[in-house]
Order: C-alpha cells, then sequence, then structure tokens
C-alpha cells in the first residue's frame, strides 16, 4: 500500500506517531490488534477506543487530535465529545448498518477427547445486539459479528472481543476463519482458527493455546467465513 492510498485520517494520526517506533510497534504498544490497525489505514473511521488507545501511547489527546482536523486550537476544542459532532469532523461517513451479534458459547473439544481443540457454539437465531460495522464491510450484507469465548486464539485474540465476521470476502492461506461445522440441533459448532492450508478434500487449521495444528475433512465443514477483524 502506498501513501496516497492511506486514508486521509491515518495520515493524520501518524502525525502524532512516536519517533522511536515504526507505526506497526506504535499500534502494539498502544493494544490496537493488526486487523483493526490495517482497516484505519485503508478504510479510515476508526472508533473512539482506539484513537485514544493510539494518542495515549503516543502521550497525547484526542483533543490535540480534533484540534490539528478542524484547524483550531486546543484551547477551542472544550471537554465535549466532539467525535459524535460531524460538523467539526472532516471524516464523517454516512451511517452503515449495524452488525449483528451472535450469541456464542463454548463447546468442549473437537476430535478425540484431549485433543485440546477448542470447539465454539454459535447460536445465529439469537441475536445479542448490533455493533458498530467497519467501511470496509459496507457491501457485505451477509457479515455478522461474534464474542471470543475460549483462549485457543490468545494472544491474538483475547477472550471477551468482538469479532466481525464476512462471509462474502475471499479466504487465503494465513487467514483467521470461522469454521462452521455440520451440526444437528440448533446451535452450530465452530471452530475459530488460523487457515494453514487448503487441499481438495480437507482443510489445516492452527490455534495458538495450547498450540496445535490439524486437519478437517471437508466433509464436516458447512462453511469458511474470514474473520474480517476485530470490533472496538
Amino acid at each position: 500500500m502506498t501513501a496516497n492510498e492511506d486514508s486521509a485520517i491515518y495520515r493524520d494520526v501518524m502525525r502524532f506517531k512516536p519517533n522511536d517506533l515504526t507505526p506497526n510497534a506504535w499500534a502494539v504498544r498502544a493494544g490496537v490488534s493488526r486487523t483493526v490497525w490495517a482497516d484505519m489505514r485503508r478504510h479510515g473511521n476508526p472508533s473512539r477506543r482506539t484513537l485514544e488507545k493510539l494518542l495515549a501511547a503516543a502521550s497525547s489527546s484526542l483533543a490535540e487530535f480534533e484540534a490539528l482536523r478542524i484547524g483550531s486550537p486546543v484551547a477551542a476544542v472544550g471537554g465535549g465529545d466532539r467525535l459524535s459532532d460531524k460538523k467539526g469532523w472532516e471524516w464523517g461517513h454516512a451511517r452503515l448498518p449495524g452488525l449483528p451479534l451472535l450469541a456464542t458459547n463454548l463447546a468442549g473439544e473437537w476430535g478425540e477427547p484431549g485433543s485440546g481443540v477448542e470447539l465454539t457454539e454459535l447460536r445465529p437465531e439469537q441475536l445479542v445486539d448490533h455493533l458498530p460495522r467497519p467501511p470496509s464491510l459496507a457491501g457485505d450484507s451477509a457479515a455478522y459479528a461474534l464474542t471470543i469465548v475460549g483462549e485457543s486464539m490468545w494472544p491474538r485474540f483475547r477472550p471477551g472481543r468482538r469479532v466481525a465476521v464476512s462471509p462474502r470476502s475471499p479466504v487465503v492461506v494465513g487467514d483467521d476463519v470461522i469454521v462452521r461445522l455440520h451440526s444437528k440441533g440448533v446451535g452450530q459448532r465452530a471452530l475459530i482458527k488460523e487457515l494453514v492450508k487448503r487441499a481438495s478434500s480437507a482443510v489445516e487449521l492452527r490455534q495458538f493455546n495450547p498450540e496445535r495444528s490439524f486437519i478437517v475433512e471437508l466433509s464436516e465443514i458447512d462453511q469458511i467465513h474470514k474473520v474480517a477483524g476485530e470490533v472496538i
């Protein structure tokens, strides 16, 4: 990605980057995931929390950042929530429909007892909430969100974090994926893992905690959806 392809707000945020850190190192120090960082760089429209974390790690503040964006002195900004004031921000977008947040539960282990491969149960019929939709998913009406309920993908995804899922995005090796398995009953068993390899009859997946790589036959799989990133 070239500088000309970066979003306007990413370029403005980069003006606050600490001199002793690379952009990625800054994001790591701030606790911003690589997927959220990449989405902000490409599409803009970061959440208030993401900006607060980045600016705090740069010993700055939202007030200073807003002053830069609107060209007014910091002293004139005041203490209001100016992030919701579209008149003062150049980067406002039309409101997108929310992402449906599916209920999730731990569902034991996949495969043989003692495998250590964590299973998640999805409840597509049970919506918990609607979350802000990332601009990158504006055209994906089938996109949804879910809550990470286990620790198998730590440190990539912490338990309790919410991720956006895109059924329509192409899935390639190295992507984080939701592998929805054929299931009977109301809930659907799923594997939230990294895609390591694809073959004509099976896929290889990996989890990080405990570290496991394993094979799942395509005959066991209903759908594979791409994890588009965290929703903050």
